[in-house]
Parts: C-alpha cells; structure tokens; sequence
C-alpha cells in the first residue's frame, strides 16, 4: 500500500451511502466531537480515507486527510515491538525481573522490582499504580517530565496488587519498560524505535517528539479538551508530551498506524515467536477483549477479532485495529469525550462498522 493514495472504495461500500463516513458523522453531531478522521483498508489492499467536522475551531478550516495526530497509547505497542525485538536477540528476558536491568529503581510501599518480571510490565500485571490521575492537565501542558520524575510520582502510592494477581492498566508499567529498553541498548528510546520500527517499515509520518516539542510537524487538526460536558473546549494542540513518555508520546497518521499494525501481524517487525508471545492475551474484565504485551485483541460482530492499541491524551482519542485476513482502521478524534466509556464505545462501533462492513 502506498500512504496517502486514495483508492476506490469497495463496490459493497459503493451501492449505498458509506457507513463509515455516516459513522464519522454522527461522532462529530451526536458525541460533540470537533472532527474525526479515518483511514480504511480492505482486504485487497485497497486504502480510503474520511473526514468529518472542523479542524480548527477559530478559523473553520478543514479537517485535513489523513492528518497527524498525537496517538497516545497506541505508543504502548511501538515500545513492545522493541522490548520483544530485544527479548528475541537475547538481550531482554520477560521472565527476568525488574531488578535485573534496574537495579534499585522500582522501590515502594509494597512495590519491589525484585518482584516483578518484565512480561507482567508489558501486560500490566505488575500491580505498579498508575500516576495519570496526579498530574492534572495544566501541569502536563506546560511541564517536561522526565521519565524517573513519573517514577517518583506512581510510588507515591502504594502497590495496587501483587505482581500477577491480575490485569489492571497502568502507564507506569511502560515507564519502567522504556527504561529497561535505554539501560539495553544504551540509547534513548526515541531513536531506538526510530530505527528499529519506524525507518524500518517505512513510516514517513511517526515520529517520537523530541524534549521540549510541543508542536505537531505536519498538517494536522488541532486536538481539543473538555473540563465537564457543560464547559467549553480549550485548545490542548501544543502540550508537552513526556508526561505519557513511553507509554503515550509519539505522533503518527491512521495510515501510517494501519501499516505499522499490518507489519506487525504479518511477522515483519518480530520473529515468529515473539509476535506470539504478544499475541498471548490475559482477559480484560468480562468485555470479551484481551490484552497481549502491548497489543490487544477486540470481538467484532461480524465474527473474529481485530488486533490494535487505542489511545488518549488531552486533545485526542485513537481507536482501530487490524484482522488477521489483511483489513485494517484506524480512526481518530480531537477530543476525548466527556461521557468517558459511552464515547469510546461509540468510537470503537465505527471501527467495528468499517471492519465487517
């Protein structure tokens, strides 16, 4: 596939009016969603893209297609790629613990790294709480966190549970796991997965943001907050982003993460049996999804499941996915919606919508 050729839709998709952009639609009408984006692949390859709503509020100018947007965690899955490309060398052990790479940098109340063992970081079993919730979102706006000041603020609390116990999501389990990654290889994590996913694949519009950069580099819709569903929305286009660090920072297109996901699934990023390592999910709840290391896998209606990461950060929400016959979506919002899990289902029902369509 070539990013950004649009090709015709499928001729299902044709004879009536298209789900997926009615989809798009009723985001932006019904859940009050400045814009969505969208891009869709088909079985044979074929690659469209949709828009919907405004891209920039004050100005009223167009959403631009296949726009970049901040991915939040869908950046999980990019560190997993490397931490399992390690594991496959023989560098990284998932069954080692974190004390083995970190000596003396997991350390709480009820938290020891001697404790806990790489694969339980990537498929957030560990029990480290999470820090989201303790740096609200003029703070992040502003602030450059290093990765170690995350640390500091997740061990403020408490263990959540005994390490296996459970599932519980966690981006302090992808902190630790970025650190894992730099102490391995000696090298900063940005440039690590640039060069071992990102240069690799081709993906000519991911990056990780650099220290300090607040911007997005190409065209892009601005990404938009809400503090309560009776508040206006507030611009969070430019905010530091290393508050989420290796489990939230980079910036990426639908296409782009459309082919990064069909590489991973087509065993061009892992070796056969890391990729089924990855694959290898623990329930999420009674929701029927299950979480891999970094990867999750979702029901579709039409049978099956599709394989993806969603994200959020202030501005932007990500859904998608892509299925072991070679379909893939990513869609993307620019704002997380107020009513919390009502608007992520309705989000994940396009995806599900445009995949057994």
């Amino acid at each position: 596939m070539t990013i950004g050729v649009l090709a015709p839709p499928a001729a299902s998709a044709a004879a009536g009016p298209d789900t997926v952009q009615q989809g798009l639609n009723a985001l932006v009408r019904s859940d009050g969603l400045p814009a969505a984006l969208a891009s869709v692949k088909d079985r044979e390859g074929r690659t469209r893209t949709y828009t919907a709503g405004v891209g920039d509020l004050a100005t009223g100018a167009k959403v631009p297609r296949d726009g970049q947007v901040r991915i939040g965690s869908s950046t999980k899955t990019f560190t997993a790629v490397v931490a399992l490309q390690l594991v496959g060398e023989g560098k990284i052990d998932l069954d080692a613990t974190v004390e083995t790479y970190l000596p003396g940098v997991v350390r709480g109340e009820g938290i020891d790294g001697n404790r806990i063992k790489v694969r339980e970081l990537l498929q957030h079993t560990s029990g480290l709480p999470e820090y989201e919730h303790l740096v609200n979102d003029d703070i992040l706006a502003r602030r450059y966190f290093e990765p170690r000041d995350l640390l500091d603020i997740a061990f403020r609390q408490g263990s959540a549970f005994e390490p296996g116990a459970k599932w519980a999501y966690s981006n302090t389990n992808y902190v630790v796991a970025g650190l894992i990654i730099q102490k391995v290889t000696g090298r900063p994590l940005a440039e690590v997965i640039d060069q071992r996913v990102i240069k690799p694949i081709g993906l000519r519009h991911t990056y990780f943001p650099a220290s300090g950069d607040m911007s997005i580099r190409e065209a892009h819709p601005k990404g938009y907050h809400r503090d309560s569903a009776d508040a206006p929305l507030r611009d969070m286009t430019e905010i530091d982003p290393s508050v989420a660090w290796a489990a939230g920072q980079m910036i990426s297109t639908n296409s782009d993460l459309n082919r990064f996901l069909t590489a991973l699934l087509e065993g061009r990023l892992l070796p056969e049996a890391q990729l089924a390592q990855m694959r290898t999910t623990v329930p999420i709840g009674n929701t029927g999804a299950g979480y891999g290391l970094g990867l999750m896998s979702r029901p579709l209606s039409c049978g099956g499941v599709y394989w993806g990461h969603g994200g959020d950060i202030p501005g932007y929400e990500s859904r998608g996915g892509v299925t072991d016959d070679g379909r893939a979506v990513s869609i993307a919002v620019t704002a997380i919606p107020t009513d919390g899990a009502a608007g992520t289902k309705h989000l994940e029902s396009v995806v599900d919508t445009a995949l057994c369509r």
